[in-house]
Order: C-alpha cells, then sequence, then structure tokens
C-alpha cells in the first residue's frame, strides 16, 4: 500500500466532516450521541486546515488526520479512516508515522476516544496508556521512544 498525505482547504470542511460522521457514526449510535449536526459544528469550531491532511491510499482518499502540536505534547485531534477502508492496516501505518515524526522531537502523543468505540482498542494497541476518562470520553498519552540514544 502507498499512503500518501495531501493539504486540506477550508473549502474541503464539509467533506471533512462527511468522512467524520461516516467513520464515528456507528459508535455513537451505540452509545446513543449520533447526531449529524453536532458532529460537524464540534468539528467546524476548531477545524484548522493548516493542520489537517488528507489521507490517500493507492491514490483513493481514505481519511484525514489533525495533529496539533502543543508546547509538551502533540494532540492527535483526529484520525478518521471511512468505514469501507478500515481494518486494512490504513490508521496503523499513518500512526507508525505520526509516531517517527514524534520521537525525533522527543514529544508525547495524547487523544481523546469515544468511551464504547472500538478505537480504544486500537489506540492501546498501538501503546497509548489510559490517562484519564470522562462522561463521554477516555483520554491517552503515548511517550516518545528514544531510540539510537
Amino acid at each position: 500500500m502507498n499512503l500518501t498525505f495531501s493539504p486540506t482547504t477550508q473549502s474541503d470542511a464539509d467533506l471533512l466532516v462527511a468522512i467524520r460522521i461516516a467513520a464515528m457514526r456507528e459508535s455513537l449510535e451505540r452509545v446513543g450521541r449520533f447526531d449529524p449536526q453536532r458532529a460537524r459544528d464540534r468539528f467546524l469550531a476548531s477545524f484548522d486546515p493548516v493542520l489537517c491532511r488528507f489521507i490517500e491510499a493507492d491514490s483513493v482518499r481514505v481519511g484525514f488526520v489533525l495533529v496539533r502540536p502543543q508546547p509538551d505534547h502533540w494532540h492527535l485531534d483526529h484520525l478518521y479512516i471511512v468505514p469501507e477502508h478500515q481494518g486494512k492496516g490504513i490508521g496503523a501505518a499513518v500512526l507508525r508515522q505520526i509516531f517517527a515524526e514524534a520521537d525525533s522531537q522527543r514529544m508525547s502523543i495524547r487523544l481523546g476516544a469515544l468511551r464504547g468505540s472500538e478505537s480504544n482498542r486500537f489506540y492501546q494497541r498501538h501503546g497509548f496508556q489510559q490517562m484519564d476518562e470522562a462522561e463521554w470520553d477516555i483520554y491517552y498519552m503515548r511517550q516518545p521512544s528514544f531510540m539510537n540514544e
């Protein structure tokens, strides 16, 4: 699989919202929180096209990722793969690239995942440790790996 990333612009917001809703729908329905308008509003309130990238696998747009650099960590704000492309190793490949960049800068990575979502097991499998939880979300952190010291 050839994985590439391409930039997003403000005009991509509706497409990004559609990808987010498609990727999260099953999990949100399971916990009784599926509301497309709320999902749209929450995404648009903090959308920054400069930080967001489309994920393309073999030249097919399959999702997007948005990482927000903070002074002491990176916040993985969004990582969504459309349902028909989930389970193919794309998310894991995206994480490997993010990990390599974060590790080179000795930055930890933090994120939140919807309680009850399959994404919790995905992030735990990839080395994220639970740090906290709230009513609807579980928060994780991955410490940087210091190779070649």
